[in-house]
């Protein structure tokens, strides 16, 4: 009987290496649940796993003093947990913390260190990836400065619905006013006004997107800003860099 087909890699960091590469990487992981509301590390840890997403995503939140928490950045199945790695540094900066359930894989930083040395690929788009994690943190700190609550939330609804892969999301609203750095009331308000819409459906923790074209008319523009610098910085086939010439 022929053997059956492997599994398709849905890492999107992944998905571009070249085969050989890809197959020497895969060598070094193993697949994991990742289980809404685990902390997969703190700020100050050394890491002892890695982890790319295939369909759970991952959110980087930080504290002040007394403060609730706040995030910072998601990570799905278009980058990793731990890039830092490829500057030498196997310290996490932020606590992560499991927003959506499912699965990733899982690398040691021994590991990862020597898929790096193997795989010329993968640490030019760990390069890349760290700078599209810095320009998603910048974008965020100006979103939370200068827009209303209501098309943050679309927009943080959105770039969860691209990392979950499913229609329903299982979100309450004091978790929303975590990630926004914001108080329930505010997230009950604008949740609600998204509702009337009919853009959203929300009930008892559980929202289900219901038009998708109209949540993004409702967002504010740091989604479409985020999504154009992932798609040019990350696509498999990015421009050659400009001459210095």
């Amino acid at each position: 009987m022929p053997a059956a087909p492997p599994t398709p890699v849905v890492n999107l960091l992944l998905n571009a290496l070249p085969p050989k590469e890809l197959e020497r990487v895969l060598a070094h992981c193993e697949t994991v649940e990742l289980l809404f509301g685990n902390t997969l590390c703190e700020p100050g840890q050394t890491y002892d796993y890695l982890y790319f997403p295939l369909d759970g995503f991952i959110s980087l939140v930080t504290t002040l003093g007394p403060h609730r928490p706040l995030e910072l950045c998601l990570i799905g199945n278009e980058g990793m947990l731990g890039a830092t790695l490829v500057l030498g540094l196997d310290v996490a900066p932020n606590r992560a913390v499991v927003q959506g359930s499912g699965r990733a894989l899982r690398i040691s930083t021994a590991r990862l260190g020597q898929a790096l040395r193997e795989s010329p690929h993968l640490l030019r788009a760990l390069k890349r990836y760290l700078y599209v994690l810095t320009m998603q943190l910048a974008q965020n700190v100006a979103c939370a400065h200068f827009h209303a609550v209501e098309p943050r939330l679309a927009r943080w609804l959105l770039m969860s619905h691209d990392r979950a892969h499913s229609d329903h999301l299982t979100l309450t609203h004091e978790f929303l006013a975590d990630m926004l750095g914001v108080r329930r009331s505010g997230v009950t308000i604008a949740a609600g006004a998204l509702q009337v819409r009919s853009l959203i459906h929300y009930s008892r923790g559980k929202i289900t997107i219901l038009d998708r074209p109209g949540l993004e008319a409702a967002a504010c523009e740091c989604y479409g800003a985020l999504n154009q610098g992932y798609a040019r910085l990350l696509s498999p086939h990015p421009p050659p860099p400009p001459s210095l010439a």
